[in-house]
């Protein structure tokens, strides 16, 4: 026996136990310093949450408690002195905010994240050092992009920068600026002056406003908006406005460079934390189906109950993957981001959608008022705001679609297997590096992952209805990947017109919907195969303390029916010919779903416990 490997294995499940233990720790102290959302008395409460929209703010007691519990060290690298170290354990801590108010969750949250990584890659010690500071000391940070950043006409404007003797001198404006009015710094994507085109055509300056000269930026009146009501949108103008040359971020012309870096965090980040947002209304749904039903849901809500629970999983399983290959797989993660912001929210809202007819349905008014119902309206405006509407999907696409046809011919059923670490959730990562992201290229680790794993079920003899069934469901994937690939290969590298037309949007939306089933079988199989240091909980969740076996010991987790039912859903809307799944699937997920309700456990890969308890 080798000794000392044996010895580096049990220190890296120790360390990696250590880390799960973290941070599910610093989830559960959130949830309890929150409370119930439900409960009316509750100042924190999803009643206190919305009369503060009504007044377009945040909650103050909210923010309170987040600057009290130092929530902005967890946006700090570790090494800066802050707590963040893995972009998955991001994710989670981010749930317990975003399950109560998306809102609260960039006003208070990640805008700050993802003003400051372009610093975090590429900034002096100084700038690094003095924005940690401020954010672990409470304070804001928001970014001012360019262009490029988004597509929306909503938030058209630019900025620009030309060289002086002294630094620069910042021209123009920017109307929509989230946090304008409360930051404490600035991080400006500035179009060089005079323009240059190409890759090099913008800089990053780090601003401190309190610094600039009286008079040269003007704050631009708020903008009020349908979604995140409470968020301040305001703008800023610049007049001939001097910074000295130490606000210059990396090197000049770096902007659009560091700018695609980043989007990778931010594109696998949001909908990630999103879908805490969805678990509130799916156990409001469950509430409002189980009312006056001991037996449980009618027979019509049952199959939509257990397959929106199935899409949230499927979910938080592309969302994951894309957060753990930002670590394990830095050359190709981009493309995985990309699809994660592509398709999530598109899941999301036809959850949204589903669970209405819930309630709907059922008449439910909840315990809390106007509460339940207050949170549903709430989400559905916020999510456009939030980047999760058409703008966000046109700038993925343009990521996705000049990629497939190099895919083609050099990625799809050639590519190695990407690192058994980037689909277990809880293993161990090397702390996150955002300077290490490549830009292009890379393999598609989704669809690796997908035929990879694909084979090994093919292959596999273990019984049971709804194993059979998802070895023809993978099948039915890997055939689907292999008429993209054959199409794919028809389109000529660099072809504008062909990678501009309509047709390719469609392809885009297929292998979305591929790349969610890869995440989706090969989650599941580590899941169901693991080492017992992938532990799962009494109600199937990933590392959660206390874990009652390995995950192929016998927790939810590990069991095919709920990869079945996500891969049935995903299958549908590929518009693929997929038998029904066997009713014991049904019934085994939709039981989960009943379970982790009364259990006040979250509806996630995590199923970490809730503030709010569903009772019997």
């Amino acid at each position: 026996m080798n000794t000392g490997t044996t010895a580096v294995a049990d220190a890296t499940t120790d360390a990696t136990a250590d880390v799960t233990t973290d941070v599910a720790e610093r989830v559960a102290h959130l949830e309890r310093r929150f409370g119930d959302p439900r409960d009316p008395g509750n100042p924190l409460g999803f009643r206190a949450l919305l009369a503060a929209e009504e007044r377009q703010e945040l909650l103050a007691e909210a923010e309170g408690l987040l600057t009290d519990e130092g929530f902005g060290a967890e946006l700090v690298p570790a090494a800066l002195g802050g707590r963040l170290t893995r972009a998955d354990t991001l994710a989670r801590v981010l749930r317990p905010v975003f399950r109560r108010d998306v809102a609260l969750g960039f006003g208070h949250g990640i805008t700050s994240l993802f003003a400051a990584s372009a610093v975090w890659v590429a900034g002096s010690p100084e700038q690094q050092r003095s924005l940690a500071r401020l954010l672990c000391g409470g304070g804001r940070a928001t970014i001012v992009h360019h262009s490029l950043a988004h597509g929306s006409g909503l938030l058209r404007g630019e900025v620009g920068a030309e060289r002086t003797a002294d630094g620069f001198s910042l021209t123009g404006r920017k109307d929509m600026v989230i946090n304008a009015h409360r930051a404490e710094a600035l991080v400006v994507y500035a179009r060089n002056l005079p323009s240059t085109p190409g890759a090099g055509s913008h800089s990053v300056l780090l601003v401190d406003p309190d610094r600039l000269p009286p008079g040269r930026m003007e704050a631009l009146p708020r903008k009020l908006t349908t979604g995140m009501r409470g968020c301040h949108f305001g703008g800023y103008a610049f007049h001939d406005c001097a910074v000295g040359p130490e606000a210059l971020v990396g090197s000049y012309g770096e902007g659009v460079r560091l700018a695609l870096r980043t989007f990778q965090l931010n594109r696998s980040l949001i909908p990630a934390a999103v879908i805490a947002s969805v678990d509130t209304v799916l156990r409001t749904a469950v509430a409002a189906a189980l009312a006056g039903r001991p037996g449980g849901p009618e027979g019509r809500h049952r199959p939509l109950l257990a397959g929106v629970f199935a899409d949230l999983l499927a979910a938080d399983a592309m969302a994951t993957t894309a957060l753990r290959a930002l670590h394990l797989v830095p050359d190709g993660a981009h493309l995985a981001a990309a699809e994660v912001k592509y398709l999530v929210p598109d899941l999301l809202r036809d959850d949204l959608e589903e669970l209405a007819t819930v309630l709907g349905a059922s008449g439910y008014h909840g315990g809390d008022g106007d509460g339940d119902r207050g949170a549903l309206s709430k989400l559905l405006r916020d999510l456009p705001a939030a980047g999760l509407g058409h703008a966000g999907t046109a700038a993925c696409q343009a990521v996705v679609i000049p990629q497939l046809p190099l895919l083609a011919r050099r990625s799809w059923f050639r590519a190695a297997e990407p690192p058994d670490a980037v689909f277990r959730p809880g293993a161990d990562l090397p702390e996150l590096d955002l300077a290490a992201l490549g830009l292009a290229g890379g393999d598609d680790l989704l669809a690796a992952g997908l035929a990879a794993t694909a084979t090994r079920i093919r292959d596999s003899a273990v019984p049971g209805d709804a194993q059979a069934t998802l070895k023809g469901y993978a099948d039915a994937f890997v055939r689907e990947l292999w008429a993209l690939h054959d199409r794919c290969r028809e389109l000529e590298v660099g072809d504008r017109a062909a990678l501009s037309n309509p047709e390719m949007c469609a392809l885009a939306d297929r292998h979305a919907l591929i790349s969610a089933a890869g995440a989706v079988l090969a989650t599941w199989e580590r899941l169901a195969t693991g080492p017992a240091g992938d532990a799962c909980g009494a109600h199937g969740g990933v590392g959660v303390p206390g874990a009652g076996g390995a995950g192929g010991a016998g927790g939810f987790l590990a069991d095919p029916s709920w990869a079945v039912l996500a891969l049935q859903r995903l299958g549908g809307r590929l518009g693929l010919a997929l038998p029904a799944p066997p009713t014991g699937c049904v019934d085994r997920v939709l039981h989960e779903v009943v379970e982790r309700f009364r259990a006040g456990s979250a509806y996630d890969l995590y199923a970490a416990p809730l503030a709010e308890g569903g009772g019997t």
